[in-house]
């Protein structure tokens, strides 16, 4: 059975995706949580791009543990600066990779690049060269391969390989291919180009007609060695081909593809819920192997084919995936030692330091409901990798006056630097009211592009999850996403606009 590579890009594709940008502390823990998974190669982001962008990489390849094996990788284009700084931004990861590219189609060559094919293959031999100066382990891309010639396109790949790429990848950039094209591609490329045998085939396909992930199986059962891909599937335009599906469809149809990965399938779904919360994106329910319908099953006939057999409807169980199924309560009552078997059941292995934070959180939550179950434990762990105590703005307390009739006021108290603020403000609603009295106390000036409020535990006392999209009004081009999580909905919506600016401040400083 052949092993095949999984290359996730959600920290540098997927965070490209409008409206899915993090912080440096949300990329640091994502990026954890994907050595955890098993992932074969992080992308951790484009160095050049930004200050920022360099920064995260730089923290993420230093922060993974000496004992993975996993391989933290930065995008470059074929020019030495983008070489130069990604190498810096990499170079003290275990196992560092440098990830340089250039378009080769027609389109792109004329109207983009302003460069004829022959310069184009030029550069390739020279900048892969260079990259390998500085590493051993280099990756070549084509931009829009999959609109490329052919021909052109094998003796690019030839050049990459001859300067000293270790992997080739193959993107279908614009998501256009179909997968029979996709499948015929990666086997022209096999027959024609000089050396493939020596190095990884890896593919790139974006999800614009839907393909992303289907195209990428075809390239599997053709020859690919590795895949890009992302958690939930999110990326430029309608997002990259989804990591858990493509998993998923390896390890259910083993007997069609012959192939499997090193992902920890367990690890899925926690890595699938600590992406949505971080990026404020819900899970749609039809998700496939994620979504909250996955295995729910109305229908009666399926309900009576689950009961007697469960592989009647069921092709995968959400067991293998890490769906908590543990519905035992804990209390108010309940100690420390309890709560760390309990998560330890769930599969989250925590430190000291970290269950003594989400035990404080766990008493806060069991004085306002009855019985804790899994799902608000989950709940609160996600949360507080998002609300860590170096956030700028801290949350300390609010006072609303609401009612049809009468003047709807909030007071809202922050702490800023160890320096406590306050303001009250009126507005439409108690909603309106406490974002007017926040944006008065910092003087900021925010626009509120989207607002949503679910209930992410179940009963009369579920724990609200409150999501917002805000700019400033004085840049629209960004926009930054907040959540927030409370059994008082007025305060889970605070705490997600307070999470949406503190957002906006960091990428100011």
């Amino acid at each position: 059975m052949r092993r095949i590579k999984i290359f996730d890009t959600t920290l540098r594709d997927g965070e490209q995706s409008p409206g899915c940008s993090m912080n440096l502390n949300e990329k640091a823990v994502m990026a954890q949580q994907l050595d955890k998974l098993g992932v074969d190669v992080i992308e951790a982001g484009f160095a050049i791009a930004s200050p920022m962008d360099f920064k995260s990489v730089q923290t993420i390849a230093s922060a993974l543990s000496e004992n993975t094996s996993c391989v933290v990788a930065s995008l470059a284009r074929a020019a030495k600066g983008d070489i130069d700084l990604a190498w810096d931004a990499v170079k003290n990861a275990k196992n560092p990779r440098i990830h340089v590219f250039i378009a080769t189609s027609d389109v792109h060559m004329k109207y983009k690049l302003r460069m004829t094919p022959e310069q184009v293959l030029n550069t390739v031999s020279e900048m892969v060269a260079y990259a390998k100066s500085f590493c051993d382990d280099i990756e070549f891309s084509a931009e829009d391969a999959s609109r490329s010639e052919p021909e052109f396109l094998a003796k690019v790949y030839s050049n990459a390989i001859a300067a000293g790429a270790t992997t080739i990848n193959v993107p279908d950039t614009v998501g256009y291919s179909t997968p029979q094209e996709m499948s015929n591609l990666i086997t022209y490329l096999r027959e024609h180009v000089t050396g493939i045998d020596k190095v990884d085939i890896s593919v790139h396909c974006h999800n614009d007609l839907g393909m992303g992930v289907a195209n990428s199986l075809a390239c599997i059962k053709a020859g690919a060695s590795q895949v890009e891909c992302t958690i939930n599937g999110i990326g430029e335009r309608a997002g990259n081909a989804s990591l858990e599906e493509i998993v998923m469809a390896l390890r259910t149809r083993k007997d069609f593809y012959d192939a499997d990965t090193n992902i920890n399938s367990k690890q899925i779904y926690r890595s699938s819920k600590l992406l949505s919360n971080i990026i404020g994106v819900p899970i749609w329910p039809t998700k496939p192997v994620v979504g909250s319908n996955a295995f729910a099953h109305e229908a009666g006939i399926h309900q009576h084919g689950v009961i007697a057999n469960t592989q009647t409807y069921e092709i995968m169980n959400p067991e293998d995936i890490g769906v908590p199924h543990n519905t035992l309560v804990l209390g108010k009552h309940s100690g420390k030692h309890a709560l760390r078997e309990r998560l330890e059941s769930m599969g989250y292995d925590l430190s000291d330091k970290e269950l003594e934070e989400i035990f404080v959180k766990f008493k806060n939550l069991a004085d306002k409901k009855k019985n804790i179950t899994s799902s608000d434990l989950e709940a609160l762990i996600l949360h507080g990798n998002k609300h860590d105590a170096n956030a700028e703005l801290q949350f300390i307390s609010h006072v609303v006056n609401a009612g049809r009739d009468v003047p709807n006021i909030s007071c809202i108290k922050l702490e800023r630097g160890g320096e406590i603020l306050q303001d009250v403000a009126m507005g439409a609603g108690p909603l309106d009211a406490s974002f007017k009295a926040i944006n008065k106390m910092l003087g900021v000036d925010v626009k509120l592009h989207s607002f949503s409020l679910n209930a992410v535990t179940d009963g009369e006392d579920a724990i609200g999850e409150a999501i917002v999209k805000i700019s400033d009004n004085n840049n629209n081009n960004k926009i930054f996403s907040g959540s927030g999580l409370s059994t008082d909905i007025i305060e889970s919506s605070i705490r997600a606009y307070l999470n949406g600016i503190n957002k906006m401040l960091e990428s100011e400083n």
